[in-house]
C-alpha cells in the first residue's frame, strides 16, 4: 500500500489490516519511517559614535522551540506561502508546541525552504530570518501563517510583522531588512545566507515538497516525511517512541 493511502486511511480512523494486526504504535512507526570581525585599528574620532549592528554582529538566528535536550527532535522544512505548510502549522505544530514542546518532550527546529512558485515566499523567509535574530521568531511565524492569504496577495508583510511584536523590536527588524526589498534577487541580501544554507540542507534530505519533516530519537534519524500528519496521529507516534526502551 502506498504511504499516502495509508496516511489517508489512518487519519480517518481506518487502520489497514496489517496495522490492526501489528498494533497502533507499530502502524504509526511504519507511517513515519518511510561580528563581522571589527577592525583592530579603527580610525580615531573626536567623539564616539554608536555602532549600528550588522547582520553578522547580531546573535545567530534562533528558529526553534523548546529545549535541545528533549528526547525527540523534529526538524521541519517549510515555505511560509505554502498553504499545506500553514495547515501543518495550525493543525499539528501549534498544538504540539503548546503540549509536547512545552513539557520538554520535543525540540522543534525550523528550516526555510521557499519554493520558486510562491511570489513572496522568499521575502517572507527574510522577514522571519530578521525576526529570529532579535528573538521574535515565534511571533513572526504565527503572524506569517495566520495572515498568509492577506500578505500573499499584496506582499505587505511588514504590516503583519509590526502588529505581532513590540514596536522597538519591529524597528530593529526593519533595520536588518534594509537592502532586502522584494526586488532584490535571492542572494543579494545579507539575510539570504542563512536561508540558502537551510535550502542546501533541505536538498540533502532531500525535500521534494513542503512541509517535510525529520524525526530524531536516541540518535537515530527516521526517514523524512512530507505528509501533513495530524497532531493526534503524530502524538501517538511520539508516545510509542517515549514508551520504548
Amino acid at each position: 500500500m502506498e504511504i499516502r493511502d495509508t496516511l489517508q486511511q489512518t487519519s480517518r480512523g481506518r487502520w489497514p489490516a496489517w496495522a490492526r494486526r501489528a498494533g497502533v504504535a507499530a502502524a504509526v512507526v511504519s507511517i513515519i519511517a518511510v561580528g563581522a570581525t571589527l577592525n583592530a585599528a579603527a580610525p580615531r574620532a573626536r567623539a564616539t559614535r554608536p555602532r549600528t549592528k550588522t547582520v553578522e554582529s547580531l546573535p545567530a538566528p534562533v528558529k526553534s522551540y523548546g529545549s535541545s535536550s528533549a528526547p525527540i527532535t523534529m526538524i521541519v522544512f517549510t515555505d511560509y506561502q505554502c498553504p499545506s505548510c500553514r495547515a501543518f502549522y495550525e493543525n499539528t505544530l501549534r498544538p504540539m508546541i503548546s503540549d509536547y514542546v512545552a513539557s520538554g518532550k520535543v525540540y522543534l527546529v525550523h528550516h526555510d525552504f521557499p519554493l520558486p512558485q510562491h511570489k513572496y515566499g522568499y521575502e517572507a523567509a527574510r522577514w522571519e530570518e530578521a525576526a529570529a535574530r532579535v528573538g521574535e521568531f515565534a511571533n513572526a511565524e504565527a503572524a506569517l501563517y495566520d495572515n498568509q492569504d492577506a500578505w500573499g496577495s499584496t506582499g505587505d508583510i511588514a504590516k503583519y510583522m509590526s502588529a505581532a511584536m513590540p514596536a522597538s523590536d519591529f524597528r530593529r527588524i526593519q533595520r536588518l531588512m534594509t537592502g532586502c526589498s522584494f526586488d532584490v534577487a535571492p542572494g543579494g541580501c545579507p539575510l539570504d545566507a542563512t536561508i540558502n544554507a537551510d535550502r542546501a540542507m533541505g536538498e540533502e534530505v532531500p525535500v521534494r515538497a513542503t512541509p517535510t519533516f525529520e524525526i530524531i530519537y536516541k540518535g537515530r534519524k527516521l526517514p523524512p516525511t512530507s505528509a501533513a500528519v495530524s497532531w493526534p496521529l503524530l502524538k501517538q507516534f511520539f508516545d510509542s517512541l517515549l514508551s520504548s526502551q
